[in-house]
Order: C-alpha cells, then structure tokens, then sequence
C-alpha cells in the first residue's frame, strides 16, 4: 500500500502544503487546471528557495497584476460579521486579529455558503471537490464553536481570499493526483509543532495555537519547540482533517520521494519548510507469511428520522460525505404507531464523530442520535491499471495472504470513458474487469491472481 507521511517538525500551512506536494513530483500544470475551474484569474508562481540550508519549492498565489494575492488581499473585510482568518505562509504580525465584529468596505471577504457554491459550482473532479469543501466546512464549524454562531454567520476573511481559496483546492488536487498516479491510499503526519508567542484576536490575547486552530487539531498530537511564531495555520489543519491524517512516526516504508515545502520566511535555529515523503507501507513492501488482514476503529453515528422529506436527508449525506463521512445509509424503517421512517447512518474515523455529530443536528430534524465505536477488518488493498481500447481503467484489489480475492473497476474511470466514447457504461466495466483477468493471467503474479468466484 503506498502512503504519505507529512514531517510537521516547522509546523504546516496551505502553501508550504501545496509546494510540497509539487517538489515531491506533483506537476505544477495539475495544480494550475484546478484552479482555473475557478476563474479566479490567478497564477501558481513556483521557485526555488533555501531554508535554513535546505533547498525547498515555494508556490506563491500571483494576481493578473502580477502581484501577489496574499499582499493584494491583506486586510479587505465587510461589513458587520464574523470572520475567519487562515494566518497562512508563516509570516504573521503579532498585532493581527483573527476575529473581527466591526464595519469597513467589503472586498475580498466571502461567507462560508459562496465559498462552497464557487466550488461545487465547478468543473473539478468530485473527489477534489470533497476534500476543498471539507477543509472549508471544518474551518466554518470550529469559527462557528469558538465564536458560539450558527455556520451561516461565519464570513471568512484571509480564508476566503483568493490566494487560501487557491491553495485549498489546487493541494485537493494535488492529492487526488496522488491517488491517482502514485496509488496513495493513506495520509500520515507527525507530531505538529504549533509554535508559541502570542495572536490578538476579537476577545483578547490568546497564546499560539490559535482558538480556531486548536480546535480543528483536537485528537492529534501537537507541542512547542520554542519558536515564537505561529507554525500550525487554520488552513493547514483544516487540510490535515479533511485528509483524515493518521498521527504516527515515521511509520516503517520503502521510500519512493521527498518533497520539501517552504514558509515565506526563514526561521531561527531550524528550516522553515513542512517535509512530504512518499513510499510503500512495509506492510506491502514486504511478502505476507499469512493473513493480511488490518484492524482498525471506525465510528457508527445512527439516527432514525421521520419527519424529513428525502430531498432534505439527500441533501444532509452530501454534507456528510462533504465533510469527511467515510459512507453514509439511508434505510427506510417502520416506527412506531405505524410511521414510515428512515435509520440515518454514518459511518466514520473517530476523530470525525463529533463534527459530523454536529452537522446532523444542524442540517436534520433529529432531536437525538447513537454512537458507538466497532473494529472494522480490512483487506489489503492496492490498485493496478488495466488497458482497454477506449483507455486505461485503474482496477481496485483486494488481498488476502498473498492472494487477490476481490477486484472491481474504478467507477469515476469507467463513467469517464462511458461519457467520452458515449457508450453505456455497464459496457465499459465489464469490458475493463475482462482486461484485467486478461493481463493477471498472462502476468501470473501472485499479486495479479484472481479467480472469479460461482454465483
């Protein structure tokens, strides 16, 4: 299984992120497509610079001015609301609020409900999208509990310049290409080093990691090295939620290439740069004497509903799935008194369960919900790419003991080549899935064997 391990030893932003994944082989013209959906009218400026000795990408966000969309958007508010900052870049003023209730012209400034239609909107891959929307929705909801304000009166600041907005979705993007390309299932950070010193916001001084901040990191793991500097940006964390990052060492792997991501600013005593390092899980690297089968925890959130339309419950999924749900079941149920009803079901990683807890209340007609946590058992996994006559379809495996038992065409592939080719889609799965035995059988590895089972 190929994996992703994110070195947060000078913490992390959305642009140390986003240079990072293009130093660690990411292709910058990726990047730049996605956020051309936007229309936007930005460039991806991307160059070499040393940090504390280590030679490092950085990508700045550059207006069709040719200035850059950070300076060019500092400071343009609106009108009476609450605002959100994502502090990105690792060049912050102490002095600079986080938060703010007061009144000057509105520029740049977007609220939560724009922010999620200008993506939604777009011609972006729909995993990409999932992944920019979380980030975003998980900023607006740790905004909306710090500030204790319904989401809808969340109006974000520096998070919803034009520059934040670029580096969300071009490092989804960038991601999704890993995905992709490189066949990563799995996102890994370590420790984060939040920084110290202190932030101004609305209500006072606060120390560093700032209140938003520390609530998008809740259940990982974070400490100060001594710097006094604001390492961890909301941006940041809110791209590690919305990747479920697992927190780990280093964990066992065959290095496959690095990335080195730079601050816009150097550091004392250590290089301001966020380190991204990609290989295969030894889990994989390395021959299995037995069952490869992993355990792990997921959480159960269930509710029973019976007085929503299905258009409502249609549209509380999407926002789950949005927001970082692993699955979502609608099952129709018979209550009580006879009622027709519906079981909600949401199925999670732990760390999720209380913002995704959050969304059902807000966006359904639930008074109450269940939760538990069960072990799930699973198969290892890993991806090969089959070729057909219309293009290659990645083919989904799954392993046991060295033996593949299960494989299944990649939807999003197949309908692609369905709507291109304009052929019926069940005609493209099953022409992929035929060329896939094909080439297992010719290849006769026994990572390739796969033996279609009766019935």
């Amino acid at each position: 299984m190929k994996i992703a391990y994110l070195d947060c030893f000078s913490g992390i932003s959305g642009d140390m992120f986003l240079a990072a994944l293009v130093d660690a082989g990411v292709p910058i013209s990726v990047l730049q497509e996605a956020v051309d959906t936007l229309n936007l009218g930005v460039q991806l400026n991307l160059y070499r610079v040393n940090r504390s000795g280590i030679d490092s990408a950085k990508v700045d966000v550059m207006t069709a001015e040719g200035q850059a969309a950070e300076t060019a958007d500092a400071h343009a508010h609106s009108h009476q609301h609450t605002h959100g900052h994502s502090h990105d870049h690792h060049d912050h003023d102490p002095q600079h609020s986080h938060n703010h209730m007061h009144d000057h012209p509105h520029v740049h400034g977007r609220s939560l409900s724009v922010i999620r239609q200008l993506i939604s909107s777009s011609t972006l891959a729909r995993p990409v999208q999932q992944i920019a929307l979380a980030a975003f929705d998980l900023l607006g909801h740790a905004e909306a509990k710090i500030h204790s304000v319904p989401m809808e009166m969340i109006h974000f600041h520096e998070v919803g310049a034009i520059d934040a907005i670029a580096d969300i979705v071009a490092t989804a993007s960038g991601c999704y290409w890993l995905q992709i390309e490189r066949q990563v299932e799995r996102w890994y950070c370590s420790p984060l080093n939040v920084g110290g010193g202190h932030v101004h916001c609305a209500h006072g001084k606060f120390p560093v990691p700032a209140p938003a901040t520390l609530e998008l990191l809740r259940d990982l793991p974070i400490y100060s090295s001594g710097v006094q500097k604001e390492l961890v940006t909301p941006t940041g964390a809110a791209l590690l939620r919305a990747l479920d990052v697992t927190s780990s060492n280093l964990p066992a792997m065959r290095m496959l290439s690095t990335g080195y991501g730079a601050g816009s600013r150097d550091l004392s005593g250590q290089p301001n740069v966020v380190r991204l390092i990609l290989g295969e899980s030894a889990d994989t690297a390395l021959p299995h004497p037995g069952p490869t089968r992993s355990k792990e925890k997921i959480g159960i959130i269930e509710t029973t509903i019976d007085d929503a339309t299905p258009e409502l419950l249609s549209y509380v999924a999407d926002r789950l799935l949005a927001a970082g749900a692993s699955d979502v079941h609608r099952t129709p149920i018979q209550m009580k008194k006879g009622r027709c009803g519906t079981q909600l079901t949401i199925l999670c990683s732990p760390g999720r369960a209380l913002e995704l807890q959050q969304i059902v209340f807000l966006e359904s007609t639930t008074l109450g919900l269940r939760y538990r946590e069960e072990d799930k058992f699973i198969l290892d996994r890993t991806i090969v790419s089959a070729s057909t006559e219309w293009g290659d379809v990645r083919i989904k495996l799954g392993i046991a003991s060295g033996e593949v038992v299960n494989a299944a065409p990649e939807f999003e592939d197949c309908k692609r080549l369905a709507q291109e080719h304009a052929l019926p889609l069940k005609q493209v799965m099953q022409t992929a899935m035929a060329a896939y035995l094909q080439q297992a059988a010719q290849d006769g590895s026994p990572e390739k064997r796969f033996e279609e089972l009766p019935g």
